[in-house]
């Protein structure tokens, strides 16, 4: 095929999170040559939204929050017309394909979020491409479980993150009528993630510190962490935890940190552009989710060798050797404090992990990931 293949990659936004870093590495790491790629964010808004390389052409629907008005009433006026635009153009897809001005050849939706675009395009001959990225029994997806199995049949191509994702989808739904299937598992940068743990960073606590990185989401389960903390904090047990991230959480979590006097040691740090040197810089990595597919903040936390305290959910027994790499613990504030105290207080414990990560990065086939998804277009094209 001598001509490039056209991309179309459709996002809501570009906050920091998991999969947003999952599209930018495709996105880096495609074939130009082969690939003509463009992203069209609904949202113009995030702290990735500048990240993309020069090669990708971005198109954006609607401005984001960074660039309206500082004004109180003139912000409402400018959300309520961003609002209204998103529901006219989700009425009427032909906008957003007039905004884009081309004809693609393949479409990709990154998260179920983004099927209805993808499906709905007036470009009826392109290829469109799901990506999967949750558990379909988390209860909190139930509301939008319908229309996502509405959606699964209608796709060319579905790709799972994880080979857990994709067996769950057919342990709960086995006569769904599936679309041809591909596990792919995330990509992480290895050099990246070196080079930039070596820049400055901001303060740290003094002392042994925990750090997670995630959205300040319900199901990221910080809520148990904090009772775990201060359980050890009363019991004398000195230890700080440091959370990077940001999201609709924040006011809870802040509240209850102060209601529990941790103030001092129990800190949300924000969303940070290179959360790196923090990892880093801190003695142990911890996940206390209730529901992961297969994240990649455990991929970089076991690059950076740190021993990991997670939950065992997704593919995280797959990726985390229990008693090996770090701790395997069920969704709960006791296994929580029992396994922080463990870390905390038996040396021998972290050091033999520690030594067992020493030849880790040899578990990451980044090429590999690429390869896969470039034969998966080339092939899909193909048909």
């Amino acid at each position: 095929m001598s001509e490039k293949i056209k991309l179309l990659f459709r996002h809501r936004s570009m906050e920091m999170g998991g999969v947003e870093k999952v599209m930018l590495s495709i996105l880096n790491n495609l074939d130009k040559e082969k690939f003509e790629m463009t992203v069209c964010l609904n949202i113009n808004q995030g702290e990735l939204r500048d990240e993309f390389p020069d090669h990708v052409r971005k198109v954006s629907l609607t401005h984001g929050r960074e660039d309206f008005s500082g004004n109180s009433i003139i912000r409402k006026i400018q959300l309520i017309r961003r609002r209204l635009k998103l529901k006219r153009i989700q009425k009427n897809p032909a906008i957003a394909d007039q905004i884009l001005g081309e004809v693609y050849d393949v479409e990709i939706g990154m998260t179920y979020g983004d099927f209805a675009a993808v499906l709905h395009s007036t470009n009826k001959k392109s290829k469109k491409i799901g990506w999967f990225h949750s558990e379909i029994n988390l209860p909190k997806l139930q509301p939008l479980v319908p229309g996502i199995l509405k959606h699964f049949p209608e796709f060319d191509q579905m790709v799972y993150c994880s080979q857990n994702i994709r067996d769950m989808m057919h342990q709960y739904y086995p006569d769904l009528a599936y679309p041809p299937e591909a596990v792919i598992i995330n990509a992480i940068p290895v050099e990246e993630i070196k080079r930039k743990a070596e820049e400055q960073m901001g303060e740290f606590p003094s002392g042994p510190v925990f750090i997670s990185i995630g959205r300040l989401h319900s199901r990221k389960g910080y809520h148990k962490l904090i009772e775990a903390h201060t359980r050890l904090i009363r019991e004398g047990i000195h230890h700080s935890v440091v959370v990077i991230g940001d999201g609709e959480e924040l006011h809870n979590l802040t509240a209850q940190i102060t209601a529990h006097k941790v103030e001092g040691t129990f800190i949300l740090a924000g969303n940070k552009m290179n959360p790196y040197p923090y990892v880093k810089h801190a003695d142990y990595f911890i996940l206390p989710s209730e529901s992961e597919a297969w994240p990649l903040v455990i991929a970089e936390a076991l690059l950076l060798q740190k021993p990991i305290i997670a939950t065992r959910t997704g593919d995280i027994p797959e990726m985390v050797k229990d008693g090996i790499t770090g701790c395997l613990i069920n969704y709960d504030p006791d296994e929580m404090y029992e396994s922080m105290k463990s870390f905390l207080t038996d040396p021998e414990l972290t050091e033999q992990i520690r030594e067992n990560l020493e030849d880790i990065e040899e578990q990451f086939d980044n090429r590999k990931i690429f390869n896969d998804i470039e034969k998966m277009i080339l092939n899909l094209v193909k048909k």
